[in-house]
């Protein structure tokens, strides 16, 4: 089971003039390192939550047809199933009918449950799951708690900036950063 993102988010969560607020800058001369600090914590609470925050494009391959007819698809939320391409054992592609599979985007994680699987896929990467995920395609539509983590996480690597030795860690996560993404992570038992 592989994830590749097909399209990048149009938007961050947080505006570089919202950063800039919290970190008190009123100059311009670090907007770029500023835009890559907000794109590089986006990507780290997605990360450590297994959430797609903005909305984005996904494809999920598979190399089988599940055994008991439901595929999971670890990252949430997801908004919508665009379609599903099965591919013969000769690279044939063929889109598996919406009406042949239910689709349960509520649920962490999602799943698909297939009615009907094709006899023969091949070898690898058989099954493609193309959707979207995301809480929505502006920052407003990301949760609080976790435009906040992503503001501590500006904040500390931009105060943060040098290297530190064994000794002086840990410097790469500030403090409450955890209890602020910890209610969006999931738990095993």
């Amino acid at each position: 089971m592989t994830l590749i993102r097909t399209v990048e988010p149009s938007a961050e969560p947080v505006t570089l003039a919202e950063a800039k607020a919290h970190l008190r800058i009123d100059h311009s001369s670090e907007d770029d390192l500023l835009a890559g600090l907000i794109r590089a914590a986006r990507a780290e609470v997605e990360r450590a939550t297994g959430l797609a925050l903005i909305e984005q494009s996904w494809r999920l391959l598979l190399d089988a047809w599940p055994r008991n007819g439901a595929v999971t698809i670890a990252l949430h939320p997801v908004r919508t199933i665009l379609s599903v391409t099965a591919y013969g054992p000769d690279g044939e592609a063929s889109l598996v009918n919406p009406a042949s599979y239910q689709a349960d985007t509520v649920s962490r994680p999602s799943r698909i449950r297939f009615g009907d699987a094709p006899p023969a896929l091949r070898t690898m990467n058989g099954i493609e799951i193309d959707f979207t995920a995301g809480f929505g395609e502006a920052g407003t539509d990301v949760p609080d708690l976790l435009r906040r983590a992503m503001l501590l996480l500006v904040a500390h690597w931009y105060e943060f900036r040098t290297a530190f030795g064994p000794r002086d860690q840990p410097v790469g996560y500030p403090a409450g950063y955890d209890r602020l993404i910890a209610p969006f992570r999931t738990r095993r038992l």
